[in-house]
């Protein structure tokens, strides 16, 4: 099976890769617009703030790319955010997959929420086998809003999408590179999807 994960400099990419190798798979780190769309698997990380992630994104025209990808496509984090139409972070157009925009946490709670939380309502093979209440870990300061591509919610002040999902497009909130068994569950069965 090939694996790619995205490299545009906006990645916590030794983690996914690491996480991966542990699964018994090999992941590629590339920006290759060929070798991305001939990959059974594509990972879309993503750390840190989303205009400028954004910004490397269009200058490699990955961009233009991703959302015509055919084949499962897992984003993380911020990638899961840069997927949906736009993120009131850098006030930044996405790359419209999911029909949602990426909102900041209210005033009232510290941010970013960092640390372990507990996800539910879990739909679609992405949490085949994972008990309601999973715990995860998360880092973020923005959020999805729940809608009709939610397929797991989070709670923190207020629910929220803690993934989403669209055709062949996935999108964790949550780290499953760094959510211990549960996470690694939930890269496993990305990674067994038709």
């Amino acid at each position: 099976m090939k694996i790619v994960i995205i490299d545009y400099g906006a990645g916590n990419i030794q983690s996914i890769k690491f996480a991966i190798q542990r699964l018994g798979f090999t992941a590629r780190l590339t920006n290759d617009v060929e070798e991305i769309k001939n990959a059974d698997k594509v990972i879309f990380p993503g750390v840190g703030e989303a205009s400028s992630a954004m910004r490397k994104l269009r200058a490699s025209g990955l961009d233009m790319i991703i959302p015509d990808l055919k084949q499962p496509v897992l984003g993380i984090c911020l990638g899961m955010q840069l997927m949906c139409n736009a993120s009131e972070e850098g006030n930044t157009k996405g790359l419209g997959i999911f029909d949602l925009d990426v909102v900041k946490f209210p005033l009232s709670v510290k941010v970013p929420q960092i640390g372990w939380n507990q996800i539910g309502d879990l739909k679609s093979d992405l949490f085949r086998n994972i008990p309601e209440k999973s715990h995860i870990y998360l880092v973020h300061s923005f959020y999805a809003p729940i809608g009709k591509e939610t397929l797991a919610t989070s709670e923190y002040a207020l629910p929220y999408s803690a993934a989403l999902g669209k055709a062949n497009f996935y999108g964790t909130q949550f780290h499953p590179e760094k959510s211990s068994t549960i996470g690694a569950k939930i890269l496993q069965n990305f990674l067994e999807l038709k």
